[in-house]
């Protein structure tokens, strides 16, 4: 059985076709105001802290949706507060560490993550320099494994931040590999940002990965089935974790594990 997160065939960037139908994401967060109701019967939280990071060229507000959800549900969501995220791995990891610690302090609680795109990498950053300090790690559309080139954002990137994607060898090595803390991916194959293989974590009794079908690069942290699969992983309690159950109202958007390790 062939491992997805091995490069080959199809390992680039996305296709131009599917890049032009990111427009597609405005629909998905239109889903999911329709579909509310059935949001709001995910299992509800225990109050613990979840900070949301954003991804490349965002701000807070692209996670506001998210975080009022998870609040509704009975989380402490958090915004991350740096402005716009223009990228820099290396750069924002002393004052990515200083908000989780501040979180953490004021709470008493570890804190679970969620990160879109490239705060998803941040997010697996954050748990490798400071697991005591993280509950859970939930990754949106992130490429923080095989060739993290492989995305129609990386010359931008490289551009805005100053830093090649090919720097840091070593840390983004240990980023894509096992987490000391449970971590979920969640990733479409019809991504048009990032090639959905770049997403892939090594799947083990604490980590999953989950593909969303259909989903847009920039709609992944407001689809519907997103957002339900992103409250049902924190609705875990701590220190305790089982794969995620793809019946339910959104059943029809996840395809079944197995097909994560088939390219």
């Amino acid at each position: 059985m062939s491992d997805a997160r091995e490069a080959g065939p199809g390992s680039g960037p996305p296709a131009l076709g599917l890049l032009l139908a990111e427009a597609r994401g405005l629909f998905e967060f239109n889903a999911s105001v329709l579909l509310s109701p059935l949001l709001m019967r995910a299992r509800r939280g225990d109050g613990h802290p979840v900070l949301a990071l954003p991804g490349f060229l965002a701000s807070d507000l692209s996670m506001a949706p998210m975080r009022r959800y998870l609040r509704e549900l009975g989380y402490e969501a958090h915004a991350w507060r740096m402005g716009r995220n223009l990228g820099g791995l290396a750069r924002m990891r002393e004052t990515l560490r200083a908000r989780l610690t501040e979180i953490h302090a004021a709470s008493g609680r570890k804190v679970s993550l969620v990160g879109w795109s490239l705060g998803g990498v941040y997010a697996r950053d954050l748990a490798l320099q400071a697991p005591e300090l993280v509950r859970y790690v939930i990754t949106l559309g992130s490429p923080f494994a095989n060739d993290v080139r492989a995305t129609n954002a990386t010359a931008l990137y490289e551009a805005l931040s100053g830093e090649r994607v090919e720097s840091f060898a070593e840390l983004r090595e240990a980023i894509a590999g096992d987490l000391k803390v449970p971590a979920t991916s969640i990733y479409s194959r019809a991504d048009g940002v990032v090639n959905w293989r770049t997403c892939l974590l090594h799947p083990s009794d604490r980590a999953e990965n989950i593909e969303v079908y259909f989903a847009s690069h920039i709609g992944l942290g407001v689809n519907p089935a997103a957002l339900w699969a992103v409250a049902d992983r924190l609705a875990q309690p701590e220190g305790e974790f089982w794969p995620f159950d793809r019946s339910g109202p959104f059943a029809i958007a996840y395809a079944p594990p197995e097909r994560a390790v088939s390219a």
